[in-house]
């Protein structure tokens, strides 16, 4: 199952990946972080495709697209 790793000490809450995600998993939290932004945060794992636009459309490079050697296609690119 893919998953999404958001490096909260890069993300500056833009919700550009929020607004990109066909599926709809992410979400922004209530917690500020250290340099007081809301982060990113994936709410609904299970139904995470791998599709990586989140981590293309993010401009601080702080999201990682796991896989686990298995990809699922939403688009063929």
């Amino acid at each position: 199952m893919p998953g999404v790793i958001i490096d909260k000490g890069y993300c500056k809450g833009c919700e550009l990946c929020v607004k990109a995600c066909p599926q709809q998993i992410l979400s922004m939290s209530k917690e500020i972080t250290n340099r007081g932004y809301f982060s990113a945060q994936m709410h609904d794992p299970s139904r995470c495709i791998g599709c990586q636009i989140c981590a293309l459309v993010c401009p601080d490079a702080a999201i990682t697209v796991v896989t686990h050697g298995q990809r699922y296609v939403l688009y063929d690119y």
